[in-house]
């Protein structure tokens, strides 16, 4: 009976788990990054929406956007070398496109802080509107 009972549950267990090629690993991580980077996007344009009359700062967040972007593609090379071709196996665009994605959301983290504002008080808010 026991026998009978552990064979019934390896095999709901193989059933009901899964496996990914690495190709479809690759594509998810593709996936996630491409909705990180609609993500920034979005939250870059609601700044410079929310802050259109304050000139001189959506100049600057323009230039330090573009600057964001030399740097993380900078990073990435740092991070991945380009090498001759399979030197990272088939695991690099995942990896490739997983560090893509960290380095994403912290930039959107970063600008996320001019739409939430901060509190009251806060003498180094610079640019930053006060709640």
């Amino acid at each position: 009976m026991n026998k009978f009972l552990l064979t019934i549950i390896f095999c709901l267990i193989s059933y009901l788990s899964f496996s990914q090629s690495q190709k479809e690993m690759n594509e998810d991580a593709a996936k996630s990054f491409k909705a990180a980077d609609k993500e920034l996007n979005s939250v870059y344009q609601k700044v410079l929406t929310e802050y259109k009359a304050d000139t001189a700062f959506t100049k600057n967040l323009r230039i330090a956007q573009k600057l964001w972007i030399q740097f993380r593609d900078a990073e990435m090379l740092v991070k991945f070398p380009k090498r001759e071709y399979g030197y990272y196996g088939s695991v690099q665009p995942m990896c490739w496109s997983e560090y893509l994605t960290q380095l994403t959301k912290e930039r959107i983290s970063t600008l996320k802080i001019w739409l939430n504002g901060t509190q009251e008080g806060d003498s180094c808010s610079g640019s930053v509107k006060t709640n």
